[in-house]
Order: C-alpha cells, then sequence, then structure tokens
C-alpha cells in the first residue's frame, strides 16, 4: 500500500464514527472515557460486548455483526490503514453494532474496564515461533491475565489460527495452567461438529490457506478465575 493511499485511510478513519483511537497517553495516563461505557456511549444499549484482537482488515469483525445483530463487535489492531475496509464497509452497510479500536493490545485492559466484556476473539496471531518472541504469543499468560481482568467470570476466548504451532503451545499452555477448554479441533473445515461461527466466516487469508490445504485450527476457552 502506497504511503498516499495509507494517509487518505488515515484521514478517513477520522471521519468515522465507528472508529476509536485514542493515544497512547490517553490510554495509560488518563482514564479513557470509554473505558466501562462502551455498550451506553457506543452501542446504546446492553447487548453482550465481543472483542476481536487483531483484527487487521475487520472482516470477521464485520461478518460476526451482520450475524449476530443482538451483540457488541470491536475490531482491535494497532495499524488503522488496515481496519479502514471494515469499518468503511459497516458505515456503507449500516451495520452499527460494530466499532474499531486503534490501540496495542497490551494496553487492553487500559481501554475496557473489569468485567466489561463477554466473548473474545483471536483470528489468525502472528504465532511468534521463535522462542525469544514468546512474550508477543497473544495467548501467552501476560496476555491471559490481561484477558481476564476485561472478561465477564463465564466470558470465553476463542482462538482460531492456522498455525499448528500456536495451537499447541496454546493447548499445552491452558491444559497446564488448569484453565478450561470448551471445544478444541486441529482442523475445523475437515471434521464435523465445528461451531458455525468458526466454519461460516473466513478472512481473505483464510481462504487462501484453505486454498493451500492449510488445516485450520480452533480452541475454545475460559480462563481460570
Amino acid at each position: 500500500m502506497g504511503s498516499k493511499n495509507k494517509l487518505r485511510r488515515f484521514k478517513e478513519n477520522e471521519t468515522f464514527s465507528n472508529v476509536f483511537q485514542p493515544t497512547r497517553d490517553e490510554l495509560i495516563h488518563g482514564e479513557y472515557e470509554l473505558k466501562g461505557n462502551w455498550r451506553a456511549s457506543v452501542f446504546k444499549n446492553e447487548n453482550p460486548l465481543v472483542l476481536e484482537l487483531g483484527c487487521g482488515k475487520g472482516e470477521y469483525s464485520v461478518a460476526l455483526a451482520k450475524k449476530y445483530p443482538n451483540k457488541n463487535f470491536i475490531g482491535i489492531d494497532i495499524k488503522g490503514a488496515r481496519f479502514w475496509r471494515g469499518a468503511k464497509t459497516a458505515i456503507e452497510k449500516d451495520i452499527s453494532n460494530v466499532a474499531f479500536l486503534r490501540a496495542q493490545i497490551e494496553l487492553i485492559d487500559h481501554a475496557f474496564a473489569e468485567n466489561e466484556v463477554d466473548e473474545i476473539w483471536i483470528t489468525f496471531p502472528d504465532p511468534q515461533i521463535k522462542y525469544k518472541r514468546t512474550k508477543h504469543r497473544m495467548t501467552n499468560e501476560v496476555f491471559l491475565k490481561r484477558y481476564k481482568k476485561i472478561l465477564k467470570t463465564e466470558g470465553v476466548v476463542n482462538l482460531k489460527t492456522d498455525s499448528e504451532f500456536m495451537h499447541g503451545y496454546t493447548l499445552g499452555l491452558l491444559h497446564g495452567a488448569g484453565h478450561e477448554i470448551l471445544y478444541a479441533n486441529h482442523n475445523v473445515y475437515k471434521q464435523e461438529g465445528s461451531p458455525e461461527e468458526v466454519t461460516s466466516i473466513q478472512t481473505f487469508y483464510e481462504s487462501q490457506y484453505l486454498e493451500q490445504n492449510k488445516p485450520i485450527t480452533y480452541i475454545r476457552f475460559k480462563i481460570k478465575h
């Protein structure tokens, strides 16, 4: 993507009513005004709140919002030029139950209050295979603590990935720490019984993985409280 194109998207994001871009300083030092108020201020309802972390172009968030009009969805990514596509699609198609937050995933507990979130989706994260990159894996213990903080007691986390490494790493970590694995499948399109929201929504990259016969894995779990 050319830098002119990127700048145009950044500018357009600023005009979108469904895009929120707090500064790092606002999140860390100030009490972010939407923290604890997403339902009331943004969605104007009390429906369940679902986050997609590292949402990329926002395809999954938008598709989930269309499929589940009685839930509120927020796609989160630090790359605003990427989720511009999802935000624009949502506005064009008048999908009012999805929003986008430009923020680092590490700051998630600064953007949401304790027990504010019902569900988290992590779709195709970078598996960070090298050992020295362990701290960046989005299902490591530090990240799980952040998710636990903002999730309701009965809240769930969904991990969908094409990385068998990430799938195995996460399963091992969950088992070792005593978290509750509700469902696990190492090839959701080959095995029967896969949840519909996992197989009926495909991102652009996911379609490419499937063309290459890459298995798509999935885990649904609860973090121990």
